[in-house]
């Protein structure tokens, strides 16, 4: 399987530039699928702690539209999250997975933040704690959203689940990417699955986001980052490996 990791601005600025860009990347590499930072089609709103209805909304009205332009990109298959209102007025950060024009939700962010830049808890609310395989055709996919990433014991149950990608849409800072990479290796490694992420980029109202998407294998091995130069990265990845890595260290051992 061919795929796709990026880093992308903030909305709206350079936004529409970027798209074109990552398009006709994806267009050129012949990519099948590309994963898409967390929360990318609105500026960031968990940069203040002053909870705004009318900003919130209009994130989430914006990523609506965005969807509907993801055939745009020319792949089968796109990832990422969003802002999500229920029915009863709870707010989450939910993932999605869109094949073939259909939209799939998922997995709502567990583990929020509370700090600066990162109010996320003052914006929306955990989901309810499920981490489980989505569908992306045939194949099977773990979600974990940027801090959910570092409670390890959910890649473990993905690698129970016999999840082949594990996708980590992110909103992190330029000054903590080394860690995240390490995080990234660390989780690929427990659920033996092939990691992927993609993360905001530049800086918006005083959060300077890192960029450094990634895809990594299941036994860690870093096989590609995003640059500032080269924000789009295209891996052929052989989704055979998962079902093999499942069977070594340390994924065998039981608990």
């Amino acid at each position: 399987m061919r795929v796709t990791v990026c880093q992308l601005p903030d909305p709206p600025s350079g936004f529409e530039e970027a798209w074109l860009s990552l398009a006709a990347h994806l267009q050129k590499s012949g990519s099948e699928f590309v994963l898409l930072p967390e929360l990318p089609f609105h500026a960031w709103v968990g940069w203040t702690d002053r909870f705004a209805l009318e900003d919130w909304e209009s994130a989430v009205v914006s990523h609506l539209e965005w969807i509907e332009r993801l055939g745009e990109l020319g792949v089968a298959s796109v990832a990422g999250s969003r802002p999500f209102t229920t029915e009863s007025g709870d707010r989450h950060n939910r993932a999605f997975i869109w094949v073939d024009g259909v939209l799939s939700d998922g997995h709502d962010k567990y583990y929020l933040p509370e700090e600066p830049g990162f109010w996320e808890a003052s914006w929306y609310a955990p989901g309810d704690g499920s981490f489980d395989v989505m569908s992306m055709g045939q194949h099977a996919t773990g979600f974990m959203i940027c801090t959910d990433i570092w409670f390890t014991e959910h890649a473990r149950g993905y690698a129970r689940q016999g999840a082949e990608l594990l996708l980590v849409p992110r909103a992190t800072e330029l000054r903590t990417t080394d860690k995240w990479i390490a995080g990234g290796q660390a989780a690929s490694v427990m659920s033996g699955a092939f990691g992927l992420s993609s993360n905001r980029c530049g800086s918006f109202n005083g959060v300077t986001f890192g960029g450094t998407g990634w895809v990594i294998d299941p036994d860690g091995a870093i096989l590609g980052l995003t640059t500032d130069d080269e924000p789009f990265l295209t891996v052929d990845i052989d989704l055979n490996q998962p079902a093999q890595a499942k069977a070594t260290y340390p994924r065998y051992v039981k608990e």
